[in-house]
Parts: structure tokens; sequence; C-alpha cells
């Protein structure tokens, strides 16, 4: 699967024993990946994003929990 345009990332706090996770949506917000902050790989590659790994973990990095951020590919 190869997605191109927009997108949304929101990043959500784990609890406990439950990881940070990343949800990617589409402009409908239909999830598209869903993974843990330090697991993104296999997910990115499934979405045939796996070149954009360091755009993509850069924003992760500074967006803060909860808040929702316009991923253009």
């Amino acid at each position: 699967m190869l997605f191109l345009g927009s997108m949304y990332i929101i990043k959500v706090k784990g609890i406990a024993k439950i990881p940070d996770y990343v949800q990617l949506r589409d402009e409908k917000f239909t999830l598209l990946a869903y993974f843990r902050v330090d697991r993104p790989d296999k997910s990115l590659d499934k979405l045939g994003l796996g070149d954009k790994l360091e755009y993509i973990m850069e924003m992760v990095k500074n967006l803060p929990f909860g808040q929702i951020a316009k991923l253009d590919i």
C-alpha cells in the first residue's frame, strides 16, 4: 500500500506499562497506522512511507501528547 496525500499524526501518551503510541490518519480521519513510538518501521513500510521515517519521527518527537498535526507527504 502506498499512501500519498495529507495525513494527520497524533501522539498518544501511554500509562503504567503501556508504551507511547502514534496514530496516522487520513483526511477522513480513518486510522492508517498505529505504532509504538520506539518501533515505527513495519507500520511505515506497510504504508509505503519507510523512506519518510526520519521526517515522520522528527515530527513525532516535537509533537506534544494529545495534539493533532497535519503531515503532508
